[in-house]
Parts: structure tokens; C-alpha cells; sequence
């Protein structure tokens, strides 16, 4: 396997807005890197509650365990201490099939306690993607829409896969916003 570079990102993978990467004062940067994609997190938010007693169950999963936020009028949304949200890239994705994409977290936000999760953009993946936000922190943690929250690294394989996400007919292939876990 090999890592895009920037040059190839633009050519080969399908992101919707693209955006170079240039400085923006005051901002969590996002756009081409030198071997990848910074992505950023849009504004609306699923932040885990404990007030209806669910449990977190990813067979039986209930949207009750959320509460919805949307960032839109202050520009970032508050995950509490030691919780969890969900949320989505403003960029849409395709994953050309003989492309893996990993996604790793910034480091601005990693030194403040945040961690982001992502799993594996399989080969003919589509969609937004739906990020986890995990605030470690025992203190509330202000996650800013708009800007950067993660990288995404592009590797080529050296053949193309024999299945693709695609081809598996995934579930979460070309996820309509932010989606909650299921199992088919």
C-alpha cells in the first residue's frame, strides 16, 4: 500500500466542497495536507444523554439516547465531561476501488482530550461521514462547526480489491446525514 499525496487527493478522490489548504487565522485548519484530507465537522450534533435511561445497546439502538444539537447560531456546540457526540463532515466522499481511507484526529483537538473515531472508508464508500467525538476531559469541551476535526489518509492497494463496499451493498453506503448505528 502507498499514501496519496496531495496532488493525487485532488485527481483521484471525489470530495464535495474541496477545499485547498490555506491559513485561516483563528481557525481549525481543514482541506488538502500533504498526505491527506482535513475534514470538517458540521453543525448538527447527536450528544449521548443519560436522561431517559437507555442502554446503549448497537443491535436494539435507541435515538432516545441522544439529545440533537445544532451548532449553527453560536458556531460550536459543548460535548459535556467525560461524554461522547456524534456529527457529520461537511464534505461528501467517494472512495475510488482501490482507495482505503483511515481517519485520524487532529492534533489541536487531541491536546485538549478529544478524540475522534471514524472507521475505515472502505473502497466505493459514498457519503458524509459520520464522525465520533469522544471529550475525555472532566470538563465540557467546545467543538467549533465548519472547522477541521480530523485528517483522512488515502491508501492505495496494491491490486484492486476483489469486494467492494459496493459491491457488499454496505449499509451505511451513502448515509443520508448523520446516521445512528444498525444492524442488519
Amino acid at each position: 500500500m502507498g499514501i496519496l499525496a496531495d496532488s493525487q487527493i485532488e485527481q483521484e478522490i471525489q470530495i464535495e466542497p474541496f477545499e485547498q489548504s490555506i491559513k485561516r487565522a483563528g481557525h481549525v485548519s481543514f482541506g488538502v495536507s500533504s498526505y491527506g484530507y482535513d475534514v470538517r465537522v458540521g453543525p448538527s450534533f447527536k450528544i449521548f444523554t443519560n436522561v431517559n435511561s437507555e442502554v446503549v445497546d448497537p443491535k436494539r439502538f435507541s435515538a432516545r439516547s441522544f439529545v440533537d444539537v445544532d451548532a449553527s447560531k453560536d458556531g460550536f456546540v459543548l460535548i459535556p465531561p467525560n461524554s461522547f457526540a456524534l456529527c457529520e463532515t461537511v464534505e461528501y466522499f467517494e472512495i475510488p476501488r482501490d482507495i482505503l481511507a483511515i481517519c485520524v484526529g487532529k492534533s489541536t483537538y487531541a491536546r485538549c482530550g478529544i478524540i475522534v473515531n471514524v472507521t475505515p472508508l472502505e473502497p466505493e464508500w459514498k457519503g458524509k461521514i459520520t464522525i465520533e467525538i469522544s471529550n475525555t476531559t472532566p470538563l465540557p469541551a467546545k467543538i467549533y462547526a465548519n472547522e477541521g476535526i480530523a485528517q483522512i489518509i488515502f491508501l492505495r492497494g496494491e491490486k484492486v480489491c476483489k469486494t467492494s463496499y459496493a459491491d457488499k451493498k454496505g449499509k451505511y453506503q451513502d448515509q443520508p446525514g448523520l446516521t445512528l448505528p444498525k444492524v442488519d
